[in-house]
């Protein structure tokens, strides 16, 4: 809006015109309000030397050739006019004085248009200006507001009215601006071109609530009903703020998450989506959702929603949880050790929430922590019973999930209470019973015939582990006398044990009651028994061995690999290892033992294997020296 402190460059060119020519001023714009009235200011000027009697002068409606028949809105010779203008218009100007102001009364809409003014000074001195004023009927208030309003920036609205008419002047009032401000009204104001307005001015500090406000003025004639009223939106500037967000978000594995945001602001903001400074989605939008199908635990964490435009920006974030079971636990730390050290195992998983933790040997707890992801377990002085396979187990309301890992316990051999050695007939059994680990090696001492046999000879030892336990039987047979002394030795990289092994059982007593005489006595009465059997097989066309006769038949030491022809091998087998059983009562399948054979039998094998155990160890021992 402009402000008029000076006198208007109308009138200043009105006075520099009288010079003598042909010329006319007036607005070339003026509004007026439909019902009222309006006074076109108009001032021309004609040459000096023409000096008429009396001037005269005509005002046309949309067109200044006279030929063209425009309508006549009014003419001093005859005040004939068209019937538009019958009653509605009269000079307010002396055109005498050179002024030829119009007014124009009871307006409505058709009288909106072009207005021109022709001086006519008689005879041939007639002139048609071609400036004209251009006329605009009106119903509504002019309402100014700024091209750009912020929030929290003091603005001016104003409310411009014509006032043009000299009967009929307007008064200005707001509407709708409570709690905006209180309104200044200006008064009457002239403009540049010599029209009038009246302006009244609302300033106040617009908030964000104010945008879309409908901001009304009105005018209002004074004792009559024309009130005319004009609105104007206010177009708020303001950046966003986030008035819209997830709260903190839980999801189970494998399920479909919508994480929505929506900000206000003006104009519409851009809206971002961030995970860890990357950008997951964005768009010019006031509401944006993030999809996310089938969560993993690697989705898991804080979201960022970013709003921003040319005024500001807001950001916010939520926190998104995926639940999901334990993962399968994971083992670090001593899983050999030897004996008397301290071992810390640590087992951790990952999970959420977090897992209950349990380590456990053989359904024993050891070690248990409750919503931990990570539990220690300290043994401070592992022994031999640590040894084992033990579980890690990790549990949450969403599955279990369980880690097996051994500990092995290294430590020198113990040999157990339970070695000893038993004879039966003519054969000796020695067993061996080591513990230790790693694995040791074993054998078997007769100090008495100065040999030593190992458990590699296979042909008299027979080894066989099972978990830390190392269980060897050592056979002999051919055993006439008393049984010898064996000591069982063990050894690994730890330490070496020996223990002499103890005769157990009723053989070993009948040994000690009967004597030397009584061994004669039995041993004749086998002769006598082999010799019987002998007799009867001959009877049975059993074909006896020449190089064999029943007196000279001696105990012999076998091989377990060795097998009697015409013997059934299920028969034989399940016969010693029932005998085995018994006499040791171990689990498994030691190697074959052959206890007793008739005279027949013996005939059939190859001489060259005969031989007394005396014979076999003295020839042995003699080996081993050379």
């Amino acid at each position: 809006m402009i402000f008029l402190t000076a006198l208007p460059l109308f009138w200043i060119m009105i006075s520099a015109s009288r010079g003598g020519h042909w010329g006319a001023w007036m607005p070339s714009s003026i509004s007026a309000f439909e019902g009222t009235c309006v006074s076109i200011p108009c001032r021309f000027d004609f040459p000096d030397e023409l000096r008429p009697a009396i001037v005269h002068g005509v005002w046309y409606f949309n067109s200044p050739y006279p030929k063209n028949y425009p309508p006549v809105v009014f003419k001093s010779r005859t005040q004939v006019v068209h019937e538009s203008f019958q009653g509605r218009s009269r000079l307010l100007g002396d055109l005498g004085l050179r002024n030829c102001t119009l007014l124009l009364s009871n307006l409505s809409p058709e009288l909106g248009g072009k207005y021109y003014f022709r001086g006519d000074l008689g005879g041939y001195n007639q002139y048609t200006f071609s400036e004209h004023s251009v006329l605009d009927i009106i119903n509504t208030p002019n309402i100014m507001v700024p091209p750009e309003v912020v929030a929290g920036t003091e603005v001016e609205v104003s409310c411009t009215v014509p006032d043009n008419c000299p009967e009929l002047h307007p008064e200005l009032s707001w509407l709708g601006h409570e709690g905006l401000g209180e309104p200044a009204v200006l008064g009457r104001l002239r403009e540049d071109e010599g029209t009038w307005v009246q302006v009244s001015l609302l300033h106040f500090v617009p908030t964000r609530e104010a945008n879309g406000y409908r901001l009304g003025c009105q005018a209002s004639f004074p004792n009559t009903t024309l009130q005319f009223e004009g609105y104007a939106s206010l177009d708020v500037k303001y950046p966003p703020v986030i008035v819209e967000l997830n709260s903190s978000v839980e999801a189970i594995e494998g399920s479909h998450v919508s994480l929505l945001c929506g900000a206000d602001s003006n104009p519409p903001p851009l809206l971002t989506w961030m995970r860890d400074g990357t950008v997951l989605r964005e768009a010019v939008t006031e509401s944006l959702s993030l999809e996310l199908d089938e969560v993993t635990p690697a989705e898991d964490g804080v979201y960022a929603c970013l709003a921003e435009n040319a005024y500001g920006q807001d950001n916010r974030t939520v926190g998104l949880s995926v639940m999901y079971a334990p993962w399968k636990p994971t083992v670090n730390g001593t899983v050999v050790a030897v004996e008397g050290e301290t071992v810390s195992i640590l087992c951790s998983t990952q999970s959420n929430p977090d897992p209950i933790l349990t380590i456990f040997k053989e359904k024993q707890i050891l070690a248990t922590v409750i919503y931990e992801s990570k539990l220690q377990l300290e043994l401070p002085a592992v022994m031999p019973e640590d040894d084992g396979e033990y579980w890690c187990v990790a549990e949450n309301q969403y599955g279990q999930r369980a880690t097996a890992f051994n500990l092995s316990v290294e430590f020198a051999p113990v040999i157990l209470l339970e070695s000893h050695c038993a004879a039966a007939r003519d054969t000796v059994q020695c067993l061996c019973v080591v513990k230790a680990n790693p694995e040791p090696s074993v054998a078997f001492e007769l100090p008495s015939r100065n040999v030593t046999v190992n458990e590699t000879e296979r042909e008299f030892v027979y080894s066989e582990r099972s978990g830390l336990l190392l269980t060897t039987i050592l056979t002999l047979r051919g055993q006439a006398q008393a049984p010898p002394r064996v000591i069982c030795s063990s050894h690994n990289l730890y330490g070496t044990k020996s223990l002499e092994l103890p005769f157990q059982g009723a053989h070993r007593l009948m040994w000690a009651k009967i004597g030397p005489v009584g061994a004669v006595v039995a041993f004749a009465i086998l002769i006598a028994i082999v010799c019987y059997i002998t007799q009867t097989r001959r009877k049975k066309n059993v074909t006896e061995s020449p190089s064999f006769s029943a007196g000279d038949d001696p105990p012999v030491l076998f091989s377990s690999d060795f097998r009697i022809s015409g013997v059934p091998e299920k028969y034989e087998s399940e016969r010693r290892l029932g005998s085995e059983r018994r006499l040791l009562g171990l689990r498994g399948e030691p190697p074959e033992l052959d206890l007793s054979y008739s005279h027949s039998d013996l005939g059939k094998r190859p001489t060259k294997d005969s031989y007394t155990l005396t014979e076999e160890l003295a020839e042995y021992a003699e080996i081993r020296v050379k």
